[in-house]
């Protein structure tokens, strides 16, 4: 069995000796795989990554890398490169002289840190830029330089903090594309935090998501948003109906759920296991239909319509439907009409196969 690069064994940390920020925390990371931690605010995965980075100390159990304990290693002894959120680069010093920096502290100049220099500008399309100081550049060039600098003296584990929070929706997802091609081309492990879903969805091999101090499912991306294993991940990971009801019956992988005014069929019984319980049943907009054609194991319901929002490539209809006053369903753009206008009913529908029955309160 392969040995994990990164292993987290029973890690704990606690601030004030009361309250654990991070619980019981087991992850084995492989070598060259790009995992990020997902999370709302205070849920542990900032924590995580400080306590990888030795900037955090953990209260209880122990980090490896590369086989390694590394909880009593100083930061600077971990060999770990790190791109904070707000780049951190040292205003009164050139490009150059800010990526060389980490080379200097290890003892590396003259001609062999310049290359490396030149080097890891050229991977993040900097090349020309050397003379320039941080203040004249934009905020994307400034986090291209911060991951130039932490890619130059070659590490195998490189930690990202949110690095690119403070910038605009295209800039970010071209930034994603370039880092998730570094990763690529350098076989380099990445360990990357964002609260942001379609960021760690997009770049991620994995995917860990963390809630009040625990992991609540680490998986491929595909495998979070179509198989989520409990309301929080279903609710967390994109958006998502979620409809209150009690199981009345338990076939194998399918159960039957009464709803407040109807029933409905899921095909993924994933957290219900008798009679009576309380259930939540997770479907994406995406797959709910109007107007659905004939299918035995389809549930039907009716809605009305609250609002209708163009949003260019699909339209998000809300409605007033199982219960709920913001039962979403998106429509993709194909041309039509559809003519949805609020206060209207609409039949819909869902297959069973795309209905998961979760946890419930």
């Amino acid at each position: 069995m392969t040995q994990p690069f990164v292993r987290f064994e029973h890690v704990e940390k606690t601030y004030d000796g009361k309250l654990l920020v991070v619980r019981d925390l087991n992850v084995d990371i492989a070598q060259g795989e790009f995992l990020t931690l997902l999370g709302p605010s205070g849920s542990g995965k900032t924590t995580t990554l400080m306590m990888l980075a030795g900037f955090e100390t953990a209260t209880a159990g122990e980090i490896y890398l590369d086989g390694n304990p590394i909880n009593a290693i100083a930061p600077e002894d971990r060999n770990i490169g790190m791109v904070f959120q707000n780049y951190a680069l040292f205003p009164h010093m050139s490009v150059a002289e800010n990526v060389a920096f980490p080379l200097s502290v290890r003892g590396i100049r003259g001609a062999e840190a310049s290359q490396r220099v030149h080097k890891a500008l050229d991977k993040v399309g900097l090349t020309g830029f050397e003379s320039r100081r941080p203040a004249q550049m934009s905020g994307g060039q400034q986090q291209r330089v911060a991951v130039a600098r932490a890619l130059v003296f070659e590490p195998k584990l490189v930690l990202m903090d949110e690095p690119l929070s403070a910038l605009d929706k295209q800039l970010r997802e071209q930034l994603q594309y370039e880092i998730k091609r570094l990763h690529q081309d350098l076989g380099i492990t990445i360990v990357y935090v964002t609260h942001d879903q379609t960021e760690a969805l997009a770049m991620s091999d994995r995917v860990a998501v963390f809630h009040q101090g625990r992991i609540q499912q680490i998986d491929a991306p595909t495998a979070l948003y179509e198989r989520p294993a409990n309301a929080f991940v279903a609710q967390f990971i994109g958006e998502n109906n979620t409809l209150k009801g009690r199981v009345v019956s338990i076939d194998g992988a399918r159960c039957s759920v009464a709803l407040g005014d109807g029933s409905a069929v899921a095909a993924q019984a994933v957290a219900v296991s008798r009679v009576g319980e309380a259930t939540r049943l997770s479907i994406r907009p995406e797959r709910v239909r109007i107007n659905p054609a004939s299918e035995a194991d389809a549930t039907r319901v009716s809605g009305t319509v609250v609002d209708v929002t163009y949003l260019g490539r699909y339209a998000r209809v809300r409605l007033n439907a199982c219960g709920l006053e913001d039962f979403i369903v998106t429509l993709p753009n194909d041309g039509r009409d559809l003519a949805l206008a609020p206060g209207s009913t609409l039949n819909l529908g869902w297959s069973a196969a795309d209905c998961r029955a979760l946890d419930g309160e």
